[in-house]
């Protein structure tokens, strides 16, 4: 009992600190949803990790170079095909999977899953499947990766989103798994609408 409220309060923790990163990292336009046949710009796919548990980062992460995801993903977690190589400069936008529901719009409040990996590890740093639950969240109040990558997507699909570092937490990581300056991919998937 007492590792599972550990886990929970760490996924807490990230939560919170995706939703409150927009004031830490500045904020970004909405981009429109013309965006979801979004092109990649940058680097190549790789494997995964379980969140942060126990794991540090030292030392800032800027310009170092996007590995393959490592060890394991949680249960019923998609694969996150990380581009190796040079980590993003420009968000990365990639369908993987377009959903049949309605269109998730700018500015709107959804229930999501979703699989994190630093760009220089490779680690899953945290994931909603390994918490068994999504979470949800306004568009407004998440890093802005999230707030211009995810409208346009249609619930249920699932998008590859390569987050530079200045639209993730910038120097300012939440906690364990992430370095300052870490660029950041992620796999998520709109459950629904609210």
């Amino acid at each position: 009992m007492r590792g599972q409220r550990g886990t929970k309060a760490r996924w807490a923790a990230l939560a919170v600190a995706l939703i409150g990163a927009t004031s830490a990292c500045g904020t970004s336009s909405n981009k429109t949803s013309s965006q979801s046949a979004a092109t990649t710009t940058t680097a190549a796919a790789a494997p995964t990790s379980m969140p942060g548990v126990g794991s540090s980062v030292a030392g800032s992460a800027a310009g170092k170079p996007c590995v393959a995801r490592t060890g394991s993903l949680p249960p019923g977690a998609p694969d996150v095909p990380v581009q190796i190589g040079p980590p993003p400069t420009k968000l990365i936008i990639k369908d993987l999977k377009v959903g049949t529901g309605p269109v998730v719009p700018a500015g709107a409040t959804i229930t999501a899953n979703y699989v994190g990996v630093s760009c220089s590890t490779g680690t899953v740093f945290d994931s909603s499947y390994a918490h068994g639950q999504p979470i949800q969240f306004p568009l407004t109040s998440v890093i802005p990766g999230w707030t211009n990558g995810i409208p346009g997507m249609k619930v249920g699909g699932l998008r590859l989103l390569g987050i530079p570092a200045d639209q993730a937490y910038g120097p300012n990581p939440p906690g364990p798994g992430i370095a300052p300056d870490e660029a950041l991919w992620f796999v998520v998937q709109p459950v629904k609408l609210g």
